[in-house]
C-alpha cells in the first residue's frame, strides 16, 4: 500500500517565506561521489538476516553509512538554507569516539556534508523466525526436546550438540533430559518436546548421563547429555544463530544471545556473575554456587518457561558462555558452559 503526501509547504525562516532548496548538479555530482567512495553493494552472504536484524555499529563508515542523498544542511538542528550531501548512518557518533581513518569528510567535492542519524534500515515486514516448537529434521539446537512420561507433557530446549570422541550428544539440561535424576538411563529423547506433540516415533536420542540435582549440598549445573540415534539426526547450527565459535568465561556487561523453545531469539546482558542463587525445583528448593545472571535488552525478557537447556553465547563472537536453565519474570540464571562441560566429560561440537 502506498502513501500519498501533499506537497511540503514553504517553510520560514523569521516569519518570511523562502523557496524550496535550489539543488545544482555539482551536489548531485557530489552526492554521486560519496555513494561510490561510501555505498558500494555488499557481496552476497556478508550480510546474514541476523546482523540485518541487531547490527552492531561502529564508526568504520563502510558498515555504519545506511545511506545518501541530497538535502539541506544542518546546524544544530537549525535548517541553514544551503544544499548538502545528506549522509544517513547508523549511530551519530561523537567525534571523540572517532578516529581520523573513520572520520566524514566535511564537504565532498566543494559540497557540504550533513551527517544524520538514521538507525538500521529494514523492509518492513516480520521478521521471518524458525518455528523451534515444529519437528525439525535433522534436528537443530534451540528447538523443543523433552522426555516421555506417562503423567505429563514437558518441552524444553535443546542446547546443543556435544561430543566425546565420535559419539555425539544433545546437551540440555538435567530437568529437561532427565526429570530432575527420575529418569533411568537410556530413557527416550523425542524432538519436538512431548508439550509441543513430540511421540516416541519422534526419538532422536537416548539419556545417558547427568549431573545429579542434590537438594542438600551446594549444586554447580544442572547439565544431562543423550547420546544421538544416529549422526544424520542432529545439526550443530543453532537455529538462526548458527554454530557455536568454541566457549569463553562470562564476564559483567557481556552482551549475549540465545534461541530457545519459549521465547526463541533474544539478546541480554551478564549483571551478574560468581552468583549463589536458590532454586525451585519439584524435588525441592535446590541452592546453586557460582551463576551468570541476565538482563534481557531492548524491555524483551531474555527468557521464559520452556526455553531451560538453551545455550547461551556472547554475541559478537558466538562464543559459548552458558546454559540457561532457570529464572524469574526479570531475570535469566546459567551455568557457566565450561563447569557444564567438564561435570558431563565432553566437548562442543
Amino acid at each position: 500500500m502506498a502513501t500519498r503526501r501533499s506537497a511540503r509547504p514553504a517553510a520560514t525562516r523569521g516569519g518570511e517565506a523562502f523557496s524550496a532548496l535550489s539543488i545544482s548538479n555539482e551536489v548531485h555530482a557530489a552526492k554521486a561521489a560519496a555513494t561510490a567512495r561510501f555505498l558500494q553493494p555488499r557481496p552476497v552472504g556478508a550480510f546474514s538476516a541476523r546482523e540485518a536484524m541487531n547490527p552492531a555499529a561502529e564508526p568504520d563508515p563502510a558498515e555504519n553509512i545506511v545511506a545518501i542523498g541530497v538535502g539541506e544542511k544542518m546546524s544544530k538542528g537549525i535548517s541553514t538554507g544551503m544544499p548538502a550531501v545528506k549522509i544517513f548512518v547508523r549511530v551519530k557518533f561523537a567525534d571523540s569516539e572517532i578516529s581520523d581513518a573513520d572520520r566524514i569528510p566535511a564537504e565532498i567535492n566543494g559540497v557540504p556534508v550533513d551527517v544524520e542519524q538514521i538507525g538500521t534500515v529494514r523492509a518492513l515486514k516480520a521478521p521471518v523466525m524458525p518455528n523451534p516448537r515444529a519437528k525439525i529434521r535433522p534436528a537443530r539446537p534451540g528447538s523443543s526436546v523433552g522426555f516421555l512420561s506417562p503423567n505429563f507433557r514437558m518441552a524444553g530446549t535443546f542446547g546443543a550438540v556435544a561430543k566425546k570422541g565420535q559419539k555425539l550428544f544433545v546437551l540440555s539440561n538435567n530437568h529437561v533430559l532427565a526429570d530432575e535424576n527420575r529418569l533411568p538411563i537410556g530413557s527416550p529423547i523425542v524432538q519436538p518436546g512431548p508439550l509441543d506433540g513430540g511421540k516416541p516415533t519422534d526419538g532422536i536420542a537416548k539419556l545417558t548421563a547427568f549431573v545429579t540435582l542434590n537438594p542438600a549440598a551446594p549444586n554447580k549445573v544442572d547439565a544431562a547429555i543423550a547420546q544421538v540415534n544416529s549422526a544424520a539426526l542432529v545439526n550443530r547450527s543453532i537455529l538462526f544463530i548458527g554454530p557455536p565459535q568454541g566457549t569463553k568465561r562470562a564476564t559483567i556487561d557481556m552482551t549475549v544471545q540465545k534461541f530457545g523453545r519459549t521465547t526463541s531469539f533474544r539478546v541480554g546482558r551478564v549483571v551478574s556473575i560468581d552468583t549463589d542463587v536458590r532454586v525451585a525445583y519439584d524435588i525441592g528448593e535446590l541452592l546453586f554456587q557460582d551463576q551468570i545472571v541476565i538482563r534481557g535488552l531492548n524491555g524483551e525478557q531474555f527468557s521464559a518457561a520452556g526455553d531451560s537447556g538453551s545455550l547461551i553465547l556472547e554475541r559478537s563472537t558466538n562464543a559459548a558462555v552458558g546454559l540457561l536453565f532457570a529464572g524469574s519474570s526479570t531475570h535469566t540464571i546459567g551455568n557457566h558452559i565450561a563447569d557444564v562441560l567438564t561435570a558431563l566429560g565432553v566437548k562442543l561440537a
